[in-house]
């Protein structure tokens, strides 16, 4: 039986602040991270990723505290990720509150760090993040929030990540990353096709039926959703109410929504 689907809003966090911007330029202030975290989550999120995406580039850890504040007001899963680098890095997101930590830049430079995590935090506590862009018939992946191009295709890279420890695949499309022009399902259906673990699609969410496609065509079991929630395009309700009525397992309930308001949302 497949697992149900999950609707996980991402915070990207800089100088302690949310942010969202297009191909990860241009960023705009989206609120404050621990408000909008317990705001979705009180709105029926199956988790919450809070991504420092500043924390590679200045070579420092991601903001501990923050996430401590974080994880006291959740009741659902928290995945954090930025700037990891070290195994005593990512225990350290898990200590301050974290269900799970998130991989990227540091793996790439050290693939082994997956399997170190991994064998003492367990599989299930690690996620790689994957931030690819198309390049003639492959997928590249970038590293340090997608401004380094390397050799590794997106694929390839996947199924190595998982082979040594990682329990789930956060990948980004950078070419649809905030466009709102819908994930890319090919991107997304081909990694799935290639790892027995969860894939988690991220980049260029606008509509509801967006979310339905990689679902559904894209092969993802869980969708990450950033302007399509922080700009009020749509609310995780419409959303969960949405995905039931076209027949997608959702892990919990969202809050009550009226037919009229979920007709409003799909258009």
């Amino acid at each position: 039986m497949p697992l149900a689907a999950r609707l996980i809003p991402c915070l990207d966090v800089a100088a302690g602040r949310v942010v969202k911007g297009t191909r990860f330029v241009d960023l705009v202030d989206a609120g404050d991270p621990v408000e909008l975290a317990s705001r979705y989550a009180d709105d029926g999120a199956d988790e919450i990723v809070i991504l420092d995406i500043a924390a590679t580039r200045e070579a420092r850890p991601a903001m501990v505290d923050l996430i401590r504040r974080a994880a006291r007001t959740l009741d659902v899963p928290l995945a954090v990720g930025g700037g990891v680098r070290t195994y005593d890095d990512a225990a350290a997101f898990l200590d301050a509150g974290a269900d799970k930590v998130s991989l990227n830049s540091g793996a790439l430079r050290d693939p082994a760090l997956i399997g170190r995590v991994a064998k003492k935090l367990g599989s299930q506590s690690v996620v790689i993040a994957i931030d690819a862009a198309r390049v003639d018939d492959r997928w590249q992946v970038h590293a340090v929030s997608g401004t380094e191009a390397t050799a590794r295709d997106a694929r390839d890279w996947a199924a190595e990540a998982v082979e040594r420890g990682a329990g789930e695949v956060l990948l980004t499309s950078i070419d649809r990353d905030g466009t709102r022009s819908g994930y890319d399902v090919e991107l997304t259906r081909a990694v799935a096709d290639r790892v027995a673990v969860p894939v988690i699609a991220s980049g260029g969410a606008g509509s509801v039926a967006d979310v339905v496609e990689v679902l559904t065509a894209g092969g993802a079991q869980a969708a990450l959703l950033a302007s399509l929630l922080h700009l009020g395009m749509t609310t995780i309700p419409a959303l969960k109410a949405a995905l039931a009525e076209r027949g997608v397992a959702i892990r919990h309930p969202a809050p009550a929504i009226s037919p009229e308001e979920v007709a409003a949302w799909i258009g």
